[in-house]
């Protein structure tokens, strides 16, 4: 698959060398409480190894890519997509930021776009969807910024530090992503 070119930022091919990058995070409880439950536990280097080595090998309905930088193709995050469902035209989208340097800086906006791009007019899909707690605004606020609507949530879903929390549903259409590029 080819590189999706941004103006700052590039999606790449998952490497063998980004490996010491995802140890950087995985067991970061200020980058993995905003994810899902599947950092509950601590990840060894096995595991994350295993990890690596199944999306290199393609197995499984998981695709993504790494978020790098655009001239350097250095390992920012990853931004992935799980969850076909072909017949009905959608899929569901995560997204990490996993270098702290980086994070808060807009790359995340704009791998976002370019994944939107990728699946409504590469793949043509009708449907981008995702999970979000909703103590992470910062992360709301960026899914607001590239289209994505609050479709609904489950109160009290998640449980951390103590206290539970909702998980808010996310979703943008087909439709939605070609209104707003008309406006671009």
């Amino acid at each position: 698959m080819p590189h999706l070119i941004g103006d700052r930022i590039i999606l790449r091919e998952y490497r063998k060398d980004d490996l010491i990058h995802l140890r950087t995070w995985v067991n970061d409880p200020k980058v993995v409480d905003n994810l899902s439950d599947v950092f509950l536990y601590p990840h060894t280097m096995n595991s994350t190894e295993a990890y690596l080595n199944s999306v290199l090998e393609g197995k499984g309905d998981h695709k993504g890519f790494i978020i790098a930088h655009k001239e350097s193709e250095e390992y920012i995050g990853q931004i992935d997509l799980f969850k076909f469902d072909w017949k009905n035209r959608c899929v569901e989208m995560g997204i990490v930021i996993g270098c702290k340097e980086d994070q808060g800086r807009g790359y995340g906006s704009e791998a976002i776009m370019l994944l939107q791009e990728f699946v409504f007019d590469r793949v043509n899909l009708n449907r981008l969807q995702l999970e979000v707690h909703d103590y992470n605004q910062q992360a709301i606020n960026c899914y607001k910024k590239c289209g994505f609507i609050e479709e609904g949530r489950l109160r009290q879903r998640h449980f951390i530090n103590g206290k539970y929390s909702d998980t808010v549903y996310m979703g943008i259409l087909q439709s939605d992503y070609q209104a707003r590029i008309m406006k671009i």
